[in-house]
């Protein structure tokens, strides 16, 4: 081991920094993130530090650097792009006992700057010893999709509790077994999904009941249209954690690449006469996994919010008592319009866009045509091919132009993404030779895909 890893209290400890360029500005956002007092000494400062110097976030000392510089301070920074300097730096350091970094010179560092994945209050440090920095940043990013943005505040609850937990187990190895079985719950989830208060009762009930089973935690995760890049971090964070993953029948295979790989999965996908499942044993299945104490995400395609039944399953969970929470998703009308390159929202095109499940349910007389059928404004119609004829024949009688344009976009955002022109008039015909699933969008803006499509699979 070449360095020996430490963590450094800076807060209200001198640190000077030599130097003040971009290079010594990222350094010093660091140091102030850790309130650390900044002193400087350069010939010239950039922008950015000018600032923080008149609003007297750090100390400027000078232009020129001096030995007895060194003395108060707690750690120095050799940021300069001056090599002579640096060395002056470092050798005054080192006769004085300062702790010196010098940027990007390995020779002139007495400690290193490892890359950190900053949870506060926890924090990840990854270092090459100064042999492969940009190795060790990779590995940062990948850590940085993995681990919960607000996942500090498990640390900063569990916190609060340690004495009442140490008073309540004072037997350390029941300690330790206790905050292992916490942390390997929903408790950490919630926690870093800003539900606090459920976290503190969980970890409440648990202290108090031990032996109790608790229930497990609902994630409703939208994957989006397809393209497993269109996935958030939360999105991919809930689905590595997964103990059951229920899906939709349309959910990409790159997509379920991602999935936990010991993760149960169950495909409950529902297509226009082929449903694998009813929504009313998809909720009882979600309810039944999770009773069971497991962590179970309900993956649907798109947003889980937009004609995706999402709220029906919250509904169900909520009158069970069962956590949950939710990730939203690209929609459909968002991502497959994006890549077949139409805009739904256009100065002179339209102002207004409705998304329209062409699931119509009852009489469809029952739909207001006239407000679909008004000019300027884009229709985007999920599932809407078997509704077509109705589609291009209510619109048209209700005052739409025949020559309307319309896009079909079938596997939007894939590779085998397929996009069809033509008008309302045509409609009816296009939706007969059109792959499954098709996003229908209707409107003057389908003009502007030949100018502005982008995305060529």
């Amino acid at each position: 081991m070449s360095y020996f890893p430490l963590f450094a209290d800076l807060n209200h400890r001198k640190v000077l920094v030599v130097g003040a360029g971009t290079v010594a500005e990222r350094k010093i956002t660091a140091l102030l993130k850790a309130q650390a007092q900044v002193y400087i000494v350069a010939q010239k400062l950039n922008p950015q530090i000018q600032t923080w110097v008149e609003q007297q976030r750090v100390h400027y000392l000078g232009e020129q650097f001096e030995e007895s510089q060194l003395l108060p301070v707690f750690l120095v920074i050799a940021a300069s792009n001056d090599r002579s300097l640096n060395q002056q730096v470092y050798a005054c350091a080192e006769r004085h006992a300062k702790f010196c970094n010098t940027v990007d010179d390995k020779a002139l560092c007495s400690y290193i700057m490892p890359s950190i994945v900053d949870r506060d209050p926890l924090q990840i440090a990854i270092s090459s010893a100064g042999s492969a920095p940009v190795l060790a940043k990779q590995l940062r990013q990948q850590l940085e999709t993995t681990l919960p943005a607000q996942l500090g505040q498990a640390a900063c609850i569990a916190q609060q509790w340690r004495d009442k937990v140490k008073q309540q187990l004072p037997d350390e190895q029941q300690r330790r077994l206790f905050w292992e079985q916490l942390f390997a719950s929903s408790f950490t989830t919630l926690a870093s999904s800003g539900q606090a208060d459920k976290a503190q009762a969980l970890l409440a009930q648990r202290l108090d009941h031990p032996d109790h089973r608790e229930s497990g935690l609902v994630t409703l995760v939208g994957a989006g249209p397809g393209d497993p890049g269109l996935l958030t971090l939360n999105a991919l964070q809930a689905m590595q954690k997964a103990d059951v993953v229920l899906h939709d029948a349309l959910i990409s295979p790159e997509i379920l690449e991602l999935v936990r790989r010991d993760a149960k999965r169950i495909n409950v996908g529902k297509r226009a006469g082929a449903h694998l499942s009813k929504q009313e044993e998809i909720n009882q299945l979600l309810v039944q996994y999770a009773q069971q104490g497991l962590n179970v995400v309900r993956l649907k395609g798109g947003d889980p919010f937009v004609f995706g039944r999402g709220g029906e399953e919250c509904e169900t969970l909520v009158a069970h008592g069962i956590n949950f929470r939710i990730v939203p998703g690209v929609t459909a009308a968002l991502g497959a319009t994006a890549y077949a390159g139409i805009p739904l929202t256009h100065r002179d095109y339209a102002q207004t866009v409705q998304f329209i499940t062409g699931h119509l349910k009852g009489d469809h007389a029952q739909v207001s045509w006239k407000c679909l059928a008004r000019s300027q404004q884009t229709l985007v119609i999920y599932m809407g091919t078997l509704k077509s004829e109705i589609l291009s024949k209510e619109l048209i009688a209700h005052g739409r132009d025949a020559d309307t344009p319309v896009a079909l976009v079938s596997h939007g955002t894939m590779a085998k993404q397929h996009v069809t022109v033509g008008t309302l008039q045509t409609l009816p015909q296009l939706a007969q030779q059109a792959q499954r699933p098709t996003l229908i969008i209707i409107g003057e803006v389908v003009k502007l895909r030949q100018t502005i499509q982008w995305f060529q699979p």
